[in-house]
């Protein structure tokens, strides 16, 4: 079973944050803005210094290599970040003939300039470029924010789907609590420098 576990970290104003993310489950992250919750994505991502420790299935983050840690641990940020002027260039061959079809788009759009795409369609294509790295964890920083409803229960539901079949372990930053309602199995809450938790499965 793959568990991601934080255990005392400290990140900017945040002390002694400690919780366990098992395959499979989604733990959710809300907060007010500013309160540090994308920073506390990236020091998991290895992409922030903090304190503490962090392991995934009994590997800590500082026993490998950061790329081969974010090639295990990958986080998709609020605003994506696009290299190439296709979108084909940031997939394998095959990821157009496997496009999900709860994404909403044609095999076509591996074709597609970058510039064209809304900040709705990048935030899917992220998500998708994200889980076709086989992730064993994955870090999401409000993923469905500039989706309409009808497109985030139906991202939500497809993302929970290949969470489950996959047993990935999932941080998401969350601010909707319909939203948190509908995806977590538990909810931590930062207040002040601690993280606070508000529910979670037994």
């Amino acid at each position: 079973m793959t568990d991601l576990v934080l255990e005392n970290l400290g990140v900017g104003t945040l002390s002694g944050v400690s919780l366990t993310v098992p395959g499979g489950q989604v733990v959710c992250l809300s907060g007010a803005s500013g309160s540090g919750k994308s920073r506390l994505l990236r020091a998991v991502a290895d992409l922030e210094p903090h304190d503490g420790r962090i392991s995934l299935t009994g590997t800590g983050q500082q026993d490998i290599p950061a790329h081969q840690w974010r090639s295990r641990v990958v986080m998709v940020p609020a605003d994506s970040q696009w290299w190439f002027d296709k979108v084909g260039g940031h997939f394998a061959d095959d990821a157009g003939a496997r496009l999900p079809s709860a994404l909403g788009f044609p095999p076509e759009v591996m074709g597609w300039s970058v510039s064209r795409l809304s900040s709705g369609e990048r935030q899917r294509l992220a998500l998708w470029r994200a889980l076709a790295l086989k992730p064993e964890a994955l870090l999401l920083d409000e993923p469905t924010a500039n989706l309409d409803n009808d497109s985030t229960e139906t991202i939500e539901a497809w993302l929970l789907d290949e969470i489950r079949r996959r047993q990935i372990a999932v941080l998401w930053v969350a601010h909707d609590p319909a939203q948190i309602q509908r995806v977590a199995n538990a909810h931590y809450r930062i207040q002040g420098t601690t993280l606070e938790r508000v529910h979670g499965s037994d």
